[in-house]
């Protein structure tokens, strides 16, 4: 492990629970200093996040953020660099959704589908375009983003969420080639996680019933839970470097079931 003085830095979005807080502890473990962006609610939670991470050894800071502005995005930006003086790696972890029967149509409100859109593929792109500058510095960038196996196949909670995550794809790919050779960009598409976005939005009743379906329709029988989902994070940003433009699923086999 590095010094917590010299280690490569990360900003996280979205990292004060869920997937992102694995993400930061997985990182710090691994010797990275940790940028944990969060939105003003969820500060109480990102300190202990950054607790839990300082605990590991490594150095971390809380950054508000708000992805959706742009102004936003570009202090946290400048707010890690300055504090840590680098930066060379960006998740994309940032995400929303509401759950709307695809058939449904008319209980889709368009308001919906701005804020997803906000937040789930305008709020990566313009932290993308925030980070870049200092990845490109660092000469070993590297972006990972978060779309989803709803973006691949078109299922998930709404209409509105699959077609975000299928943004984040085509924004990954264009990224890729956009930003080559500085910086590598690859996706993670996950299916259902637990403890993840779900477990926010949904009430527990429905929530068990969620799950009970995955636990009987996935091939693996089994959740996946945030930490595996950090590890793979953590693979694409310390992994081999001839890796851009890939979009990895990782869903307990459920794609098999076509």
């Amino acid at each position: 492990m590095m010094s917590p003085d010299n280690g490569p830095v990360v900003f996280i979005t979205g990292a004060a629970t869920g997937i992102g807080a694995a993400c930061a502890r997985i990182f710090a473990r691994a010797g990275w200093r940790t940028a944990i962006g969060s939105l003003t609610h969820t500060v109480a939670e990102a300190q202990g996040v950054m607790a839990e991470c300082i605990a590991l050894g490594s150095d971390a800071l809380v950054v508000d953020l708000d992805v959706t502005d742009d102004a936003s995005c570009r202090r946290a930006a400048a707010r890690t660099e300055e504090h840590f003086g680098r930066l060379d790696a960006l998740v994309n972890c940032a995400g929303v959704t509401r759950f709307v029967p695809h058939a449904d149509l008319e209980a889709l409100p368009s308001s919906e589908f701005g804020r997803t859109n906000d937040v789930n593929v305008l709020g990566t792109f313009q932290m993308i375009r925030a980070c870049r500058s200092a990845l490109e510095r660092s000469g070993r960038g590297a972006i990972v983003n978060y779309s989803s196996i709803a973006g691949l196949s078109g299922v998930g909670s709404s209409v509105a969420y699959a077609a975000s995550k299928g943004a984040v794809i085509s924004l990954t790919l264009s990224m890729a080639r956009s930003l080559a050779p500085h910086i590598r960009v690859n996706a993670i598409a996950p299916g259902y996680v637990a403890g993840g976005l779900p477990s926010r939005v949904l009430d527990p009743e429905a929530l068990a019933a969620v799950e009970a379906k995955y636990l009987e329709t996935q091939p693996l029988k089994r959740l996946l839970h945030p930490d595996e989902v950090a590890e793979l994070t953590l693979f694409l940003v310390n992994g081999p470097t001839g890796i851009t433009g890939e979009i990895i699923r990782i869903d307990n086999g459920l794609h098999l079931n076509g």
